[in-house]
């Protein structure tokens, strides 16, 4: 097993050179999340929100407009670049930052934050000191929600079923090969380590939805955006290997017209 410093940093690394097709491929979390927070946090416009792990920033941008200042905390600084380009460019931009730091380390004052989010990030963040940080910047009553998609979309047919197979195969080969030393904890026990933590007063899991344009490209886009797909290309491991060929050509047949891709979201939150 790999030491805890080691498996940070290849936690931290596994998105490096993907910050594009990222960006590009992956959906952004449904605006009714915001809302819902802010019920949960008792306030219609939050002083500050903090997104940990934000990534491209594509769970970041959903707080514009919304909040009086954002703030992503990234370790990744290809992942960070993106998402600051990106929000140079949207109206309100300039009330969102971004710095350099982990869910354990953000360098963020004590509860100085209403809402803290982690979309789809928190699988790699040590789940005690993280809660631990988390709760530290949140102010009394404040929320943590974590974010996870449901990374498949639906479609239907064979293009759908193609990524799905390639997802099981690509994970299966790479801890087989051991090509990382990346270390990951279960989306589904996130909410009964929140619960067993016991930094919050209030757990619970609620749903939410999404749907946004796909086509074929998109799909391939979505499945270059994993980290594990992109450590077995990096090695050489051929396409065919985990089924990367399959999803090329069932994306080709279909079609030029936009595909709607439904995306599902578990949010599992946790009130200071």
């Amino acid at each position: 097993m790999e030491t805890p410093d080691v498996a940070k940093g290849a936690n931290a690394a596994r998105f490096d050179g993907l910050a594009d097709v990222y960006d590009a491929s992956r959906p952004a979390p449904p605006s009714a999340i915001a809302d819902v927070l802010c019920r949960y946090a008792g306030v219609r416009w939050p002083k500050l929100v903090v997104d940990i792990g934000c990534g491209t920033g594509l769970a970041t941008r959903l707080w514009l407009g919304r909040a009086a200042a954002v703030v992503g905390v990234e370790p990744g600084d290809d992942m960070r670049r993106r998402a600051m380009a990106c929000a140079a460019g949207l109206p309100g931009g300039e009330a969102m930052a971004f710095r350099k730091g982990t869910g354990e380390a953000t360098g963020l004052a004590d509860g100085c934050a209403d809402i803290v989010t982690a979309s789809q990030s928190l699988h790699w963040m040590d789940p005690e000191p993280t809660f631990a940080e988390v709760a530290r910047i949140l102010r009394p009553g404040g929320v943590f929600a974590a974010l996870d998609a449901d990374m498949t979309p639906s479609f239907g047919g064979p293009a759908e079923e193609a990524l799905f197979a390639m997802r099981r195969k690509a994970r299966a080969l790479e801890e087989k090969l051991r090509l990382t030393g990346v270390r990951r904890w279960d989306k589904a026990g996130h909410l009964e380590r929140m619960t067993a933590s016991g930094r919050f007063r209030f757990t619970r899991q609620i749903l939410a939805h999404r749907v946004e344009p796909g086509s074929g490209e998109r799909l391939v886009g979505l499945a270059l955006s994993f980290g594990g797909v992109a450590a077995l290309l990096a090695h050489g491991v051929d396409e065919a290997a985990f089924g990367l060929d399959a999803v090329r050509r069932e994306a080709a047949t279909m079609g030029p017209d936009p595909v709607p891709f439904h995306w599902s979201y578990t949010v599992r939150l946790g009130v200071r």
